[in-house]
């Protein structure tokens, strides 16, 4: 029923996309429409107040930074046509395109100012701002000591954004890939306020505008004929739908209803090699899996506690009996061949047969008074969908070989990462996708007040560790730095790695211009159907 109705408005949207057959309903799949499975509901359309991949997906195809995503996923140039450098690094002048807001208003310099000051400014409460930190005096802003206009950004005049460094940024162009340094239109939002993200007020600079939004439901873009390479986008409608439930969006995938899906579901990773290899994606990504015990809570202040968690999870028998993707175990927290990093660090256990971890994680138990006949309870709080139930289980059934009992606590995912942003959990589970190729997307994340450090992990000698490594220039001795920053974070257990996780999508041969890439990004304006192999399926 769901399917039907979002089917039905993208019909209404081209014109003419559906027919009804003599022997029943029938679809007519046009050529100049996709119907993406995004994973879950997202919050906002607000770059400001998203966090998660499938809610940049969206806001994404809305609206375009300084640099944008290639095909390949590669930045390239978008709201700036060039850039230069200063010798030092620390000074970078971007020229900003001629083009216009989708309501014909230019796009200018101050657009850019005004959304960085924004999204800095502790009333914002922003769960990104903390990614603007390598902006000059951004960190003292998000914590309350300087004014927001204080931000190492300004406009000299309509065209030219000059942005100041705290430190020089090899990764500066992949940087401004992310949403939480999109322009916003500074004209609406004086006028709308936060109203402005609705679809009825919505203003984009990107391919795509927000026509349509059904919470839990669908969310239709429609191309945006002001958009500056518009000629170039060839499918006129996306259609974004929430498929936290990936048996289900496997169903629609098999019955026409779906085009894309993110993520697999793993049970059915046997039946879908089988049957649908060539629809599979299942590549190298950026990113790793872990467990988040939080550290404002007793006992998992008392390191012997972290420590038993991290020992007794058996990191193989999850990825090859559990998932089975071919994600490797991870024993640290930095996935392998990162750029500008050496590797190196992991955990002291990494070579431990598992039955020898088994007993030193009850030893620690009984330190602290644990035992078979006093078991540890707590809560596992994780999302609704069905890998994310299969694996709290699996973790279930260790924990207990070691006296932890867990009841799990199953939530959608927008209050799961409430539930973790907020500290309202005791354990839990984290996967974080590099928002740019470099060791500090992962570290960063483990400093000191950082809006995603779930655990609320805390150590000044990792943080002046990763302020010296942002403060060297030579690549080699940033990376050493950066090296003994995460196996301190490793030896304190600030977070628990259990997998390095690998791109999850299934892309119908029908779907052109998907390019496979460590970052999973694939804007929906280099993507287009192949009307003559696309199928028509019936509802």
């Amino acid at each position: 029923m769901i399917a039907k109705r979002i089917l039905a408005a993208a019909c209404l949207l081209l014109l003419a996309a559906c027919s009804r057959g003599g022997g029943g309903n029938q679809t007519v799949h046009a050529p100049d429409y996709l119907v993406r499975g995004n994973g879950a509901e997202i919050k906002s359309l607000d770059p400001h107040y998203i966090d998660g991949q499938w809610e940049a997906n969206v806001v994404g195809d809305a609206l375009v930074g300084l640099t944008t995503d290639a095909a390949n996923g590669k930045p390239m140039p978008g709201a700036a046509t060039s850039w230069e450098t200063s010798a030092d690094g620390l000074t970078w002048t971007f020229h900003v395109r001629e083009h216009v807001w989708s309501d014909g208003e230019p796009v200018t310099a101050e657009d850019f100012v005004y959304a960085w000051r924004r999204i800095v400014d502790p009333a914002t409460a922003a769960p990104y701002s903390y990614y603007l930190w390598l902006i000059k005096n951004a960190k003292p802003i998000t914590d309350g000591k300087m004014p927001p206009s204080a931000l190492g950004v300004e406009a000299p005049d309509d065209k030219t954004l000059v942005v100041h460094l705290e430190h020089p940024a090899p990764y500066m162009l992949e940087f401004l890939l992310h949403q939480a340094v999109f322009p916003v239109p500074r004209h609406v939002l004086l006028k709308k306020g936060n109203a402005w993200a609705k679809p009825e007020n919505y203003v984009g600079n990107g391919p795509y505008l927000p026509r349509e939004w059904v919470p839990n439901d669908h969310i239709t873009m429609v191309k945006n004929p002001r958009f500056y390479d518009a000629a170039h986008v060839r499918l006129k409608t996306i259609i974004y739908k929430p498929t936290s439930d990936t048996l289900a969006a496997l169903k629609a995938i098999r019955s026409g209803e779906l085009d894309t899906q993110n993520l697999v579901p793993a049970a059915e990773i046997t039946w879908m090699r089988q049957n649908i290899p060539h629809t599979l994606q299942l590549n190298t990504y950026l990113g790793v899996a872990y467990l988040t015990p939080n550290m404002r809570r007793k006992p998992f202040q008392d390191i012997r506690m972290r420590r038993a968690i991290a020992l007794v999870i058996d990191r193989e028998t999850l990825t090859t009996r559990i998932l089975k993707l071919g994600e490797p175990a991870a024993y640290h927290f930095v996935p392998p061949d990162v750029a500008n990093y050496p590797g190196g660090a992991h955990v002291d256990f990494q070579s431990m047969p598992y039955e020898q971890r088994l007993a030193k994680a009850r030893w620690l138990m009984n330190q602290m008074g644990y035992g078979p006949d006093n078991h540890f309870h707590t809560t596992y709080d994780t999302t609704t969908s069905p890998d994310s139930k299969r694996g709290a289980a699996a973790l279930q059934a260790m924990f207990r070989r070691v006296y932890i009992d867990v009841d799990i606590v199953n939530s959608d995912t927008q209050i799961f990462y409430k539930k973790l942003q907020t500290g309202d959990f005791d354990l839990g589970p984290g996967i974080w996708i590099g928002d740019f190729n470099d060791p500090g997307t992962f570290l960063d994340l483990l400093r000191a007040g950082s809006g995603n450090n779930y655990g609320g992990y805390a150590n000044p000698r990792y943080d002046a560790l990763m302020d010296r490594a942002n403060q060297t220039l030579d690549l080699a001795a940033r990376g050493a730095l950066l090296r003994q920053a995460e196996q301190i974070a490793l030896n304190d257990v600030a977070v628990i790695p259990t997998r390095f996780v690998v791109t999850q999508d299934i892309v119908e041969p029908y779907v052109k211009g998907w390019i496979p890439n460590v970052r999973d990004f694939n804007r929906s304006r280099w993507l287009w159907i192949d009307s003559k192999t696309r199928p028509e399926r019936g509802n």
